[in-house]
């Protein structure tokens, strides 16, 4: 599978020294992935490994493993393996998976933008299945830990999942989805990536700001949110989903951001936690305006055909985000970390 010696591309023999680490497998997909990355030789995986739980450990993490050669890839692996056509027939298997679960959990969802998005512009009466108004109103340190170490696997990255759509647009779209992307990366200042932001926050919880450091520990459920956006984004033809789940997270972003900024200060994480969450209150409110009237608006405009698929992509991030912090709110409840191994203390 590795490059040969007359091949255009000259890469290193393996990732750069700051790729995150190879982790472990967790069945017979994740395991054949991480034996193929070491090796360099075809995945060995089975026909019934391929008809693995779409929302299990074992295929997300394989999933999970397989875009992240497509960011930073792993320290230790051959950089010419994201190409390989053995693992992006792999990949593709997994994806039809996926998004086929995906599409049956969404079945019977809005399918316009109207639709969609209508609720998510009133702030709903009933918070008692939020997952921010739990941590604002209740939640403790170490839970505040867990789930920054878990969105790590996300905001380590912030951003980067959507630019992949800038090319597929045009004109009023493309405009007001570079200009999101600009502040996302810090409108030109390094210092405010939110990225780093978000290390920063990491370094004031006792947590390690490593790209990559709490793969090992993130759950399926995790996974699947963050495998969400690869696979929107790697795909041209779900541009429209892409633009969904943006302007989803971009609208719900706010206020949530509002409620984890009090959870922070209320048990003391410290001032570059809290700010992290206080900066997306205000740069979100304004990106929402810009997201839901130019990048959707725009899109529309060029392709009204892609309606349903802006729609499905804001379906299926509500529908992964509710099964996350259902899961988080379930291993809290009893007492337990949501982590597969809980952390060290700080």
């Amino acid at each position: 599978m590795t490059a040969s010696a007359d091949t255009f591309i000259r890469v290193p023999a393996a990732g750069p020294a700051h790729a995150p680490v190879l982790v472990e497998g967790r069945g017979p997909l994740s395991r054949a992935v991480v034996d193929a990355l070491r090796s360099g030789r075809p995945p060995a995986h089975t026909s019934a490994a391929l008809r693995a739980d779409p929302w299990g450990e074992d295929l997300q993490l394989a999933l999970y493993l397989l875009y992240e050669l497509h960011y930073r890839g792993f320290a230790g692996v051959d950089e010419a393996l994201e190409w390989d056509p053995e693992l992006l027939r792999l990949r593709r298997a997994l994806e039809d998976r996926f998004g086929h679960a995906l599409r049956t959990a969404a079945a019977g969802s809005p399918e316009t933008v109207a639709e969609a998005f209508g609720p998510l512009l009133v702030e709903p009466v009933d918070l008692s299945s939020s997952l921010s108004h739990f941590l604002e109103t209740e939640g403790e340190l170490w839970q505040l830990r867990e789930y920054a170490a878990l969105r790590s696997l996300y905001h380590l990255k912030e951003a980067d999942p959507h630019a992949w759509v800038i090319p597929r647009l045009r004109g009023r779209a493309k405009a007001a989805m570079v200009a999101i992307e600009y502040d996302e990366f810090g409108a030109g200042n390094a210092e405010r990536i939110h990225a780093r932001l978000f290390a920063e926050l990491m370094g004031d919880l006792g947590l390690d700001p490593a790209y990559g450091r709490y793969l090992d520990q993130a759950p399926a459920p995790l996974l699947a949110t963050v495998n969400l956006m690869s696979l929107l984004g790697l795909h041209r033809a779900l541009r429209g989903a892409l633009v969904g789940h943006f302007a989803c997270v971009e609208v719900t972003s706010s206020p949530g951001s509002r409620r984890l900024a009090k959870a922070m200060r209320r048990c003391g994480a410290g001032p570059r936690a809290e700010h992290f969450y206080a900066e997306h209150v205000e740069a979100d409110a304004v990106h929402e305006q810009v997201v839901r009237h130019e990048v959707i608006g725009g899109l529309l405009a060029d392709e009204p055909a892609l309606e349903a698929d802006v729609a499905f992509g804001c379906a299926a991030t509500l529908f992964l985000e509710d099964r996350l912090a259902a899961y988080l709110r379930h291993k809290w409840n009893q007492g337990r970390s949501a982590l597969r191994t809980p952390l060290d203390r700080p």
